[in-house]
């Protein structure tokens, strides 16, 4: 299936800026954020921020199951406790890290309707979003990582990319990556 958005993989500077705030929630960003789900559910993901897709705006979609959403402007009001949890990323293809994130969150924003919400979330929706907060403030996946697991993840990355350029037909299967 063809998506409208290609997701922006780590080196991309997009993925390195904070966000702007979004100052109007109209008709287009509805469009904009049904693109972005086609996109996140191609590639397959359960969420994917703006600026993974060269948005730079505050707003990130996502779905674990109960369908589609999408918050606006999101800001972290509190945090409580850890979860340790194996954390992948569409802009950082094929690549866990077992991450300790706080396990609860209470989560406020905007739904495309312009209602200002209230989400309280836990494991994998508290982890989803902070991920995706991650990507409106510029931090990647390989940002929470100590120096050793960084420097594996950069020579992958590397060699990942090495590949892509030279044969992108003939990727190395040990990588476990797949093209964007």
């Amino acid at each position: 299936m063809d998506s409208a958005y290609k997701v922006r993989i780590i080196g991309d500077p997009v993925l390195r800026r904070r966000a702007n705030e979004v100052t109007e929630i109209d008709g287009a960003l509805a469009a904009v954020t049904d693109e972005m789900l086609d996109t996140m559910y191609a590639e397959p993901g359960i969420g994917l921020a703006a600026p993974q897709v060269g948005i730079e705006q505050r707003f990130f979609v996502y779905d674990v199951g109960d369908g589609p959403e999408t918050l606006i402007n999101p800001v972290i009001m509190e945090s409580d406790g850890e979860w340790t949890y194996a954390e992948g990323c569409l802009s950082v293809p094929g690549l866990f890290w077992d991450l300790v994130r706080p396990k609860e969150i209470l989560i406020k924003g905007y739904d495309l309707t312009g209602e200002e919400v209230q989400i309280e979330a836990d494991e994998l929706l508290s982890r989803l979003f902070q991920h995706e907060m991650d990507h409106l403030n510029g931090v990647l996946l390989v940002d929470h990582l100590d120096e050793e697991q960084r420097k594996d993840a950069m020579k992958t990355l590397r060699q990942w990319q090495d590949n892509v350029e030279n044969d992108p037909d003939d990727i190395d299967p040990s990588l476990g990556l797949s093209l964007p």
